[in-house]
């Protein structure tokens, strides 16, 4: 049987009010599309995303040589470059995001609260054109901190952040605003994004998916556990692939694209 395509799988939570565009972020990212028109989320729906980690994908592209550079008289008698080092490439690692989109409605609180268990990283959301969703984020982080793994990866998501632009500026939450509530928070970062036209929408998975990855390679994870929120080959190999994290789904939209 041939191995998985990826080198890790994590579980990824989206939380926040009803109506900031949870689904629509995560069907976004899996799909690459965007439906004006989405059912309220009932219970919890699931998606999931294969995305690269670590180098070569997130190094610094490398300066270009200098054109003038000294040459041995050899090598200038015979008209020949300097030789090149060997540069060892690394492998490019690959992560399963296992998205898990939660309903926000108050109704469905105590069922989505226990799919915080066991996730590695959340994408907290709310809508900058509406500020009770940014006021309810607070809510929404002490929820996850109760219940999730104590290291858990935080990004707050400003949605619907093509509502800011034109002469029908909509935005009621400033950048400024959310990013200071996101370090007094301890979360990662603050990252916008429009679900409708996909802008910020890699990003914001990408970070909490880059962090994970880094919080790997420290060795902040047991990756043989089956209750952690976070899989490695061992556990992949184990299970011929087919790794669940969480326990099963009300699926809705679909069960992944990858």
């Amino acid at each position: 049987m041939p191995s998985p395509s990826w080198d890790y799988i994590a579980k990824l939570v989206c939380i926040g009010d009803s109506g900031t565009g949870k689904s629509s972020l995560t069907i976004r990212l899996c799909e690459g599309r965007f439906s004006p028109h989405h059912d309220v989320t009932i219970g919890v729906e699931f998606g999931s995303r294969i995305v690269p980690v670590g180098p070569p994908n997130t190094q610094p592209p490398k300066p270009k040589p200098s054109i003038s550079r000294d040459h041995s008289a050899a090598d200038i008698s015979n008209g020949l470059p300097e030789p090149r080092r060997a540069e060892v490439q690394a492998e490019q690692k690959h992560m399963k995001l296992s998205l898990w989109d939660t309903a926000g409605q108050e109704t469905y609180k105590s069922v989505t609260r226990s799919y915080f268990r066991g996730a590695s990283g959340a994408l907290l959301v709310f809508d900058i054109s509406r500020r009770p969703t940014f006021s309810h984020v607070q809510d929404w982080l002490n929820d996850l901190r109760q219940i999730a793994e104590p290291d858990i990866v935080v990004v707050l998501v400003g949605n619907k952040s093509d509502l800011a632009a034109g002469d029908e500026n909509k935005r009621e939450i400033t950048k400024e605003e959310a990013e200071e509530w996101a370090k007094r928070n301890g979360v990662l970062e603050y990252v916008e994004t429009s679900a409708k036209s996909g802008e910020g929408v890699e990003l914001a998975f990408g970070r909490v998916a880059e962090r994970i990855y880094m919080n790997i390679e420290a060795g902040k994870y047991d990756l043989n556990d089956r209750t952690s929120g976070v899989k490695g080959p061992g556990a992949i190999r184990g299970s011929r692939g087919n790794v669940k994290l969480g326990g099963p789904a009300k699926v809705g939209w679909g069960g992944g694209c990858c």
